[in-house]
């Protein structure tokens, strides 16, 4: 395989590169960010592109030639960088990454990046939906990956390779800039007085594992990689040794201003999941990818030990 990797400047990125950097069947790799990893990886040639110059990114993939692509390069709002934002910086790259596959002769497999968000929490949807479920996305970060998957789905069908589109549990790690894992670090957890529903994670290094599972199984459409089991936000604060706190509508308001002065921001996927929970059904992804992600209430209980949290800096204003 000749691997190019987008999204190589962040944590998924790095240690997607790190397994392939190591794996014999890549005789070639490369990566494309907006900015180069912080960490090196030495085989691999990397590609500095702004997110928005469609120019150079369509000429890095063609100069490259990949026979695989791993498109990470999505931005979630108030990790990095502020939603509006997040929200032109994916589509942009999605729009320039995916169209320039879509024409590459050379290409023979492609993975995406997506999220169990797509699926949307509207009332009375399924709340532990399998791939079958349509997704039908009720926030930003959902609709913006799933317009990630249509233009994977067709670059895929252009280019008669299939496409796989791997929907994460909301993802968390050490070095990983997770709004949830700051939300559940702070001293005091809000979560809903009406309803506490459970919400799964995926631990970002099993992430990194399916993505070059899928890279050599070569998977066809959409697949939900979730860790197993489930908490409740108050749940774990408890195990965080964090103060859970119940509130009602307007007290979200303030939440989220005190939350945004100490830089720690609740976008709007992440108020869903406190109020009516995230998980879905990774069972096919189990069986088509051979990889058993950690379990939610041991990936969460991880988070609270590591003593370094992840990036704490959100850029505001727009691109």
């Amino acid at each position: 395989m000749r691997v190019l990797v987008t999204g190589v400047g962040g944590e998924l990125g790095y240690q997607v590169a790190s397994r392939l950097e190591a794996d014999p069947a890549v005789v070639e790799l490369a990566g494309l960010d907006a900015k180069a990893p912080r960490r090196r990886v030495r085989s691999m040639k990397v590609y500095t592109v702004a997110p928005m110059d469609r120019r150079h990114i369509l000429r890095a993939v063609r100069e490259f030639e990949p026979t695989a692509l791993v498109h990470l390069g999505s931005w979630e709002p108030d990790a990095r960088v502020a939603p509006r934002m997040a929200a032109e910086r994916t589509s942009a790259m999605a729009i320039a990454v995916l169209g320039a596959a879509a024409d590459l002769s050379s290409m023979d497999r492609l993975v995406v990046r997506s999220d169990i968000t797509v699926y949307g929490r509207k009332r009375g949807s399924a709340t532990v939906p399998d791939e079958s479920v349509p997704p039908v996305p009720t926030t930003p970060w959902g609709r913006s990956l799933l317009e990630v998957e249509r233009l994977a789905a067709g670059a895929g069908a252009a280019a008669g390779v299939p496409a796989v589109s791997l929907r994460f549990a909301p993802l968390v790690g050490q070095r990983f800039p997770s709004p949830l894992a700051r939300f559940l670090r702070l001293p005091v957890v809000g979560f809903s007085a009406l309803a506490d529903p459970a919400f799964s994670v995926l631990e970002v290094g099993d992430a990194a594992d399916a993505v070059v599972a899928a890279l050599h199984r070569r998977p066809d459409g959409p697949l939900n990689v979730v860790g197993p089991g489930a908490m409740t936000v108050s749940q774990a604060a408890l195990v965080g040794r964090r103060v859970p706190l119940p509130f009602l509508g307007p007290e979200w308001v303030v939440m989220r201003r005190a939350a945004g002065m100490v830089g720690v921001g609740l976008p709007d996927h992440l108020v869903e999941l406190i109020h009516r929970g995230r998980t879905a059904d990774g069972s096919t992804a189990l069986s088509a990818l051979g990889v058993a992600p950690a379990r939610t209430p041991d990936v969460i209980r991880a988070v609270y030990g590591w003593t370094k949290p992840p990036e704490l800096s959100v850029v505001r204003g727009a691109a």
